[in-house]
């Protein structure tokens, strides 16, 4: 990891943690919790499903969510008690960690153990080859970010190297890629569904490659927590975590087509074909965990991806940053 990102970190937790943390909001047994998502995705079906199918509610949870636009807005607004609860990849709260705070966030459960990204070519290539990237330019994400350092990850090891055999662009914001892509930057995209399927539903160009499938599993987006939150709201917290496990149950053991009416209200302007198409793409690649804990094997991987991408100033152990008692916990009620 750069020194400036370091310091940077550093100064941005310590000013942070003299904040005060907002609290859950409270009214007639309900608990309102601020979820600040890295993204919005049919990737994070179990989320909105919890809600839309009433997991919450029977948790006494209502959620106010909003997108963060990169990780690193997620944990900001973490730290700053704008979010109880923030969604996003591991990776933020783990240079939190590196940085120094005294409140470290913590994950508390992990929603999806792969990359849920898939590479968009302008042409069709039935028979796509990574090596077939030698040359070109990739739109992948913001420098320093899991999309990103995955992607790179799956290039190293098909004998590519960003700067050498091709190009990596970390100059486009990740919610701008696709806009930028689309007006004629680069010669490939990554792109999450729906996005990716309307994309290609439109003619725009051709999904080619799932990323997740090449990169192995890797605790991709998780829920974290500040522990000065946690140890006030426990049961809000296993609530929480409760609704989504349940939500992971459905869409695992529920057709694709019966669960695309769930989300549309989350997805504004996505028919349901393409909901129904995303859900099923995420289940082929078996995107989620059906027990919301991290195991160390993949937060190893993670730390891998990482280091090779030069972002990694120092290992952690994992139950530094990580305790899987909620998901361990609610799973075996849910699963009783």
């Amino acid at each position: 990891m750069k020194k400036i990102k370091r310091i940077f970190i550093a100064a941005l937790a310590a000013c942070f943690a003299i904040l005060p943390l907002s609290s859950c909001k409270d009214k007639d047994g309900i608990k309102t919790v601020h979820v600040n998502e890295v993204t919005h995705s049919v990737f994070y079906a179990p989320l909105y499903l919890a809600d839309s199918l009433g997991y919450f509610k029977e948790e006494n949870i209502e959620i106010e969510l909003t997108n963060g636009g990169g990780a690193d807005n997620v944990m900001s607004a973490v730290l700053s008690g704008d979010a109880e609860i923030g969604f996003c990849g591991p990776e933020a709260a783990l240079y939190v960690l590196i940085g120094g705070s005294t409140d470290v966030p913590t994950v508390i459960g992990q929603l999806t153990k792969r990359d849920g990204s898939f590479l968009v070519s302008r042409k069709s290539e039935p028979n796509f080859k990574w090596e077939d990237l030698k040359g070109k330019e990739i739109l992948a994400g913001r420098k320093g970010g899991v999309p990103a350092m995955t992607f790179e990850y799956v290039l190293n090891q098909h004998g590519l190297t960003d700067g050498i055999d091709l190009t990596l662009n970390y100059d486009v914001a990740f919610n701008l890629m696709v806009s930028a892509f689309e007006a004629g930057t680069a010669d490939y995209c990554t792109m999450f569904d729906p996005t990716a399927y309307e994309y290609e539903a439109a003619g725009k160009g051709y999904v080619v490659a799932s990323v997740g499938e090449a990169s192995g599993e890797v605790p991709y987006t998780c829920f974290i927590a500040k522990n000065s939150w946690l140890n006030k709201n426990k049961d809000t917290a296993e609530g929480f975590l409760r609704a989504v496990t349940k939500a992971v149950k459905y869409v695992n053991e529920t057709d694709s087509k019966t669960v695309a009416p769930h989300l549309t209200s989350y997805f504004e302007g996505i028919s349901q074909e393409s909901l129904a198409a995303s859900v099923e793409r995420y289940r082929a690649i078996d995107a989620w965990r059906t027990e919301l804990t991290m195991t160390e094997d993949s937060f190893n991987r993670l730390q891998d991806i990482i280091d090779n991408a030069g972002e990694l100033s120092r290992r952690a152990k994992m139950n530094e940053l990580v305790d899987n008692s909620y998901a361990q916990k609610v799973y075996g009620e849910v699963y009783k």
